[in-house]
C-alpha cells in the first residue's frame, strides 16, 4: 500500500480526527484542538484486500541430492510467494512462524509437518528473513501427474519442487497461488493513487480559541498565516512525491514488462534447445527469439529437467557450462571441419585429417621441457592488502612488491606466447594461396582470439622488462622466429617481430592503467600487424583486460570489448568480448561477424569462447530464419590445448618453455635476454629469497632508466616510423650467428651504477 494514500484533503471545519498516517504537522495542529471521542478507525481498504490474499504454510521442498526434502515455511502476499528456512532453535517460541505471516494470513494444512515447523522455529525474537522469491506473474504452476501431493512452480529460471502433507492441502495451494497469478496483473496495472485534489483549509477554530486566550487580533492573524504557510508547504510536498511516485510506477511497469518477454525467450529457446539435443547449449543468448512462450507441458518427474533446480542450501550447484555441446554436436563439427579442410586442400600434401591439422610444411621436430624444476624452498606467500596497508602514504611505484606475484616469465616473454598458435596463421597462408580469401580472414580472426587463452587460471603477473631488455625465440618447429625489445620505460612501451613461413607479426603494445579499488582495468594501446608474402595486410588492436579481487578473494581476469580486424584484401572482421557480470555462469563469451569490404554484406558469423573454442558458420546470420540455431550448422575453428602443468602459475606446456635455457643456447644469447635475468631464474628454481634480493637491487637500477631515456637513449633493434610505432629495423639474427654482442650492455650485471646504460 502506499504511504501516500492514506493523506487526504485537510479541512478544519471539520471534527479533528487523530488518523495513524497524518502527517506530523497536521497531527501537531490537531493536537491543539479538544480531542474528540471517536471508535477506531478501520484499516485501509488495499491493506485489508492484502491481508484477505495472503497464504502461509509449511512445504517439503526439494533442495538437491545431497539433501532431499526439506521443510520450508512458504508466505503468499501480493502475487509474490517467499520461502524461509527452518531452523531448530534450542528451546526457541512458536512465534517466528507468526513472525513472518500476515496478521490474518490462511494457514494451509495441519497435524505434525505444521506442529514440528513451529516447534523448529527460530530462536525466540528473532524474525526470518526470506531465502527466496518467486514472482508469480512470470511464473507458470503445475500440478505432478505422478504424484497426488506435488506441485511446481517453474519461472524459466528454475524450478521449485515442492510437496505437500495431503492432496486437499495441494489443491489448496495450487487454487491460491493460480488466483494470485491472476491477481498480480491487475494489481500492476490499476490506478490506485489519482491525482491530489487541492486542500481545503480553514482557520476559524484555531482562530476562536486564541481569541479565547486572550490573543490580539494581531497575533492570530499571525499564528493563522503561519499555520497556512506550513500546511501548504507539506500539500506541494505530497504533491511532489506523488508525481515521482507515479513516474517510478510507470518505469516499474515497464521494466516488469521487459522482464516477462525476457523470462519467456528463456524458456521458448530452453525447449528449442531441449529439442535438438543442446539442452546445455552455450551460445544461444545471441541468437535470442522474442516470443511469447510457457514452461514445457511436459510432467518434470519423467521428462528432463530445462532449468537449474534451484538449491538454497549453503553448497550451490550448478550445470556445468564447459560441456556446452553432447558428444555428437562436437564430433559433426570437426567432421565438418576435417571436409573442408580436405575439400579445400586436395591439392596440397601434407594433409593430417586424424589430427585435424593441415600442415602446409612439415616443421621438424624439437623436445622441449615439459615441466618447471621442483621449487628449492617452501613459499611464504604474502598478501597484497598487507603490503599496500605497510606503505599508506608511499608512492606505490617505488614499492617493490615481493616475487610471490610475479610467474617466472617477463613481459617480453609473454608476447610470444600470444603466438602459441601460430598454425592458423600457416594455414590462412595456404587459404589464401588456393584464392579463399573468406577462410584466410576466419583464420586469422581466430589467431587474434587464441593470444587470450593462456591468461585464463594465470594468477601472478611477468615480470616488468628493464629497459634494453630483450628476448629471442628460435622455434623452428613451428616455423617461425621472434624477437622483442622494452623500447621505452615511461611510458613502458614492448615491441616485437616475429617471422613465419611466408608471413611476418609485428606490432607494439603499451598498456594504460586505471585502479578501481579492488579491481585494475587495463586498456592496450598499439596495433598488431600480420602481413602475408602475397601483400594481404590484417591490422588490429587488442580489448580491455580487467583484474579483479586483487586485495581480497580469487584473483581472475576478464577481457571485454570490441575488436576489429582490418583486411587490405576483400574481407574484414568485428569480434565482441562480452563482459563477464557478477552472476554470469557463461563466461568468456566472443562471437562477431565476417563482412565484405567491398558490398558492406556479412559473409559469416563467429561464436566461441576466447579460452576454449571458437565456430564459424558461413553466410549472412541476418538472413537465418526465426529459431535458427547457428550450433547446428557450426563448423571448429581452433580449440584451446587443455594440458596445464599442475602448479599455481598454471602454465600451458609452450609457456613453460619459453624461459627454458640450455648450455647450447647459453652461449648464444645476448646479455639482455630474459633467460639470464637472475631474479626470474630464482623464482623458477623456487629461491625466493635470493629472487627477492636480486629483484629488488634490479628495480633500484631501473629507476636511472627514466633519466637515461630522457638524455637520448634509443633501443638497439628498434625504430619509430612516420606512424609513431616502433618497426624492427633488422640485424638481430645476423649478430647473433657471428657471436657479436659489442657495445650490448650487461643491463643484469652486479654493479652499482646501471650498467651498460650509462
Amino acid at each position: 500500500m502506499n504511504p501516500l494514500c492514506c493523506i487526504a484533503p485537510v479541512s478544519l471545519d471539520s471534527a479533528v480526527e487523530h488518523h495513524p498516517h497524518q502527517p506530523p504537522r497536521i497531527l501537531a495542529a490537531a493536537a491543539a484542538a479538544p480531542p474528540a471521542p471517536s471508535s477506531p478507525p478501520p484499516p485501509p481498504a488495499s491493506a485489508a484486500k492484502a491481508t484477505l490474499d495472503a497464504v502461509a504454510g509449511v512445504l517439503h521442498k526439494w533442495v538437491n541430492y545431497g539433501k532431499g526434502w526439506r521443510l520450508r515455511w512458504f508466505v503468499l502476499e501480493g502475487g509474490v510467494l517467499s520461502y524461509y528456512k527452518l531452523r531448530v532453535g534450542g528451546g526457541g517460541e512458536s512465534a517466528a512462524a507468526a513472525a513472518v505471516s500476515p496478521a490474518a494470513a490462511r494457514v494451509i494444512g495441519e497435524g505434525g509437518a505444521l506442529r514440528r515447523a513451529r516447534e523448529e522455529a527460530a530462536a525466540a525474537g528473532k524474525q526470518w528473513k526470506p531465502f527466496g522469491e518467486i514472482h508469480l506473474k512470470v511464473s507458470s504452476i503445475r500440478a505432478s501427474k505422478s504424484d497426488d501431493k506435488r506441485l511446481y512452480i517453474f519461472s524459466g529460471t528454475k524450478t521449485l519442487h515442492l510437496r505437500c502433507e495431503t492432496e486437499e492441502d495441494r489443491n489448496a495451494w495450487i487454487e491460491a497461488l493460480l488466483a494470485a497469478k491472476d491477481r498480480f496483473p491487475r494489481a500492476l496495472t490499476s490506478n490506485d493513487f489519482s491525482p491530489m485534489a487541492d486542500v481545503l483549509l480553514s482557520t476559524e477554530k484555531l482562530r476562536a480559541r486564541l481569541l479565547q486566550e486572550g490573543l490580539n487580533e494581531t497575533v492570530v492573524k499571525e499564528c493563522e498565516s503561519i499555520m497556512m504557510t506550513e500546511l501548504l508547504e507539506v500539500h506541494n510536498q505530497v504533491k511532489s512525491q506523488q508525481q515521482q511516485y507515479s513516474i517510478l510506477i510507470d518505469r516499474l511497469r515497464q521494466l516488469e514488462t521487459e522482464k516477462v518477454e525476457l523470462e519467456r525467450t528463456v524458456v521458448h529457446e530452453t525447449k528449442e534447445r531441449e529439442s535438438h539435443g543442446y539442452a546445455n547449449g552455450r551460445y544461444s543468448d545471441f541468437y535470442s527469439v522474442l516470443s511469447g512462450g510457457s514452461a514445457s507441458e511436459s510432467d518434470p518427474d519423467t521428462a528432463s529437467q530445462v532449468a537449474d533446480v534451484e538449491t538454497d542450501e549453503d553448497e550451490v550447484m550448478y550445470f556445468d557450462t564447459r560441456d556446452f555441446l553432447s558428444a555428437e554436436s562436437l564430433r559433426s563439427a570437426s567432421c565438418r571441419r576435417r571436409e573442408l579442410l580436405i575439400n579445400g586442400y586436395n591439392g596440397l600434401e601434407h594433409i593430417d585429417p586424424a589430427a585435424n591439422v593441415v600442415r602446409p610444411n612439415q616443421y621438424p621436430s624439437v623436445k622441449r621441457r615439459d615441466k618447471l624444476p621442483e621449487p628449492k624452498e617452501k613459499e611464504n606467500p604474502v598478501g597484497l592488502w598487507s603490503i599496500i596497508k605497510e606503505n599508506i602514504g608511499k608512492d606505490l611505484s617505488g614499492v617493490c612488491l615481493p616475487v610471490y606475484f610475479n610467474e617466472p616469465l617477463s613481459s617480453l616473454q609473454k608476447c610470444f606466447e600470444d603466438l602459441e598458435y601460430s598454425y592458423l596463421v600457416d594455414h590462412a597462408l595456404q587459404w589464401g594461396k588456393q584464392g579463399d580469401s573468406l577462410m584466410r580472414t576466419l583464420h586469422v580472426a581466430a589467431f587474434a582470439v587464441s593470444g587470450y587463452a593462456s591468461t585464463e587460471g594465470r594468477q601472478c603477473k611477468p615480470f616488468n622488462p628493464l629497459l634494453g631488455e630483450t628476448y629471442e625465440a628460435d622455434y623452428p618447429d613451428k616455423g617461425l622466429r621472434f624477437f622483442s625489445e622494452k623500447v621505452s620505460h615511461h611510458p613502458m612501451v614492448v615491441a616485437c617481430h616475429c617471422e613465419g613461413r611466408g608471413w611476418k607479426f609485428w606490432g607494439d603494445s603499451n598498456l594504460k592503467g586505471k585502479f578501481w579499488g579492488r579491481s585494475i582495468q587495463l586498456d592496450p594501446i598499439g596495433v598488431l600487424t600480420l602481413e602475408f608474402d602475397d601483400g594481404e595486410m590484417f591490422q588490429w588492436s587488442k580489448v580491455t583486460t580487467s583484474i579483479y579481487n586483487i586485495i581480497i578473494g580469487k584473483i581472475y581476469c576478464d577481457h571485454y570489448g570490441t575488436m576489429r580486424i582490418k583486411g587490405s584484401g576483400d574481407y574484414s572482421c568485428k569480434l565482441k568480448f562480452k563482459e563477464q557480470s557478477i552472476i554470469d555462469r557463461n563466461p568468456h563469451q566472443v562471437h562477431g561477424f565476417v563482412q565484405d569490404n567491398r558490398t558492406g554484406q556479412k559473409v559469416a558469423m563467429l561464436i566461441g569462447k576466447w579460452d576454449e573454442a571458437l565456430y564459424y558458420v558461413l553466410g549472412d546470420p541476418s538472413a537465418k530464419p526465426k529459431g535458427y540455431d547457428p550450433m547446428s550448422e557450426a563448423v571448429l575453428l581452433w580449440e584451446r590445448d587443455k594440458s596445464l602443468n599442475q602448479t599455481r602459475y598454471n602454465l600451458s606446456p609452450f609457456a613453460i618453455s619459453l624461459n627454458e635455457l640450455t648450455p647450447h643456447l647459453t652461449k648464444k644469447l645476448p646479455p639482455t635476454d630474459s633467460r639470464l635475468r637472475p631474479d626470474q631464474r630464482h623464482l623458477e628454481n623456487g629461491e625466493y629469497e635470493m629472487a627477492n634480493a636480486e629483484k629488488l637491487r634490479l628495480e633500484q637500477l631501473q629507476r636511472q632508466a627514466r633519466r637515461l631515456q630522457e638524455k637520448g637513449w634509443q633501443p638497439r633493434w628498434f625504430r619509430k616510423d612516420d606512424d609513431d610505432s616502433y618497426r624492427y629495423v633488422g640485424g638481430y639474427w645476423e649478430a647473433r650467428e657471428k657471436g657479436n654482442w659489442a657495445g650490448i650492455p650487461d643491463i643484469f650485471g652486479q654493479r652499482s651504477a646501471s650498467p651498460g646504460l650509462s
